[in-house]
């Protein structure tokens, strides 16, 4: 099914080899999970050839405005390494008094887009405090790749997501996790409508029943998923086997493993 098609793991997290373990157990605990792998980026190239995945778009979340900087210069570095290999995502914290010059920053590092986890850094997607970066992602046209839903939270709620994008209408979202973690029986109808929203199925299709998955992917529509693993939390292999028992047609996992992704993000 994925013979000869390119791949493009659109949401992978990395973090420099000092502190790659920490962050990952931090996440997995914060998701009560032991993450698949160490969080490096040479194990995610590892794990991921073996799994198909040509390319991959990596990012970290900023939990603090004091990170920021050296977090998107530490992806954009990695993605200097490995060219052909990484597609990298900045980060911002809506906290920060300096916002727009870090966006600037990001932008001239190269990145291609900005990753949001509200959840992580705790703050409601449709605060007004957040209008700047989606105001400068329009006008950049900086794709955002942001967490969506968690049943434990309202700070990453797709109602939120939706009334943000009402109000900036040239906005173009990634929402991860089928746009709701832990909401995939309760996504609201309107979700699966909106222009500019896109989704990658990375830790979702590996928790919902297949029927499911496939019921959400064809209200989305072929055109507007993305391949995800959420990768260091999940197997790039694992993530892989599942999407292709869900026995796509071709055409349609073309688009998913990579063509949107190409569409979507600026050269």
């Amino acid at each position: 099914m994925t013979d000869n098609l390119l791949v493009t793991d659109a949401h992978c997290h990395v973090y420099p080899e000092a502190i790659a373990k920490k962050a990952s157990d931090h996440t997995g605990t914060f998701y009560g999970e032991t993450p698949a792998h160490g969080g490096t980026t040479e194990e995610l190239i590892r794990s991921g050839t073996e799994a198909g995945v040509d390319r991959f778009l990596i990012q970290s979340v900023a939990t603090a405005p004091k990170q920021v900087k050296s977090i998107n210069e530490f992806i954009a570095n990695e993605t200097k390494k490995y060219p052909d290999k990484f597609i990298g995502f900045g980060t911002l914290h809506p906290e920060n008094e300096n916002l727009k010059e870090d966006f600037l920053h990001a932008y001239d590092l190269g990145l291609h887009g900005i990753k949001l986890h509200p959840d992580c850094q705790k703050f409601l997607l449709d605060d007004e405090k957040c209008d700047m970066i989606y105001s400068l992602c329009s006008e950049y046209d900086m794709p955002l790749l942001v967490h969506l839903g968690d049943k434990r939270y309202e700070y990453s709620s797709p109602l939120r997501m939706m009334s943000v994008m009402h109000r900036f209408d040239k906005l173009k979202v990634i929402g991860a996790h089928l746009g709701g973690w832990s909401l995939w029986e309760e996504l609201p109808s309107e979700l699966f409508k909106i222009k500019n929203l896109w989704v990658d199925c990375s830790s979702s299709i590996d928790y919902i029943p297949i029927e499911l998955s496939k019921e959400i992917f064809s209200r989305y529509g072929a055109d507007k998923i993305l391949f995800g693993t959420d990768y260091p939390l999940h197997s790039p292999k694992n993530v892989m086997a599942i999407l292709k028992k869900m026995d796509l047609p071709r055409g349609d996992m073309k688009k998913i493993l990579n063509d949107n992704f190409d569409l979507l993000i600026r050269k």
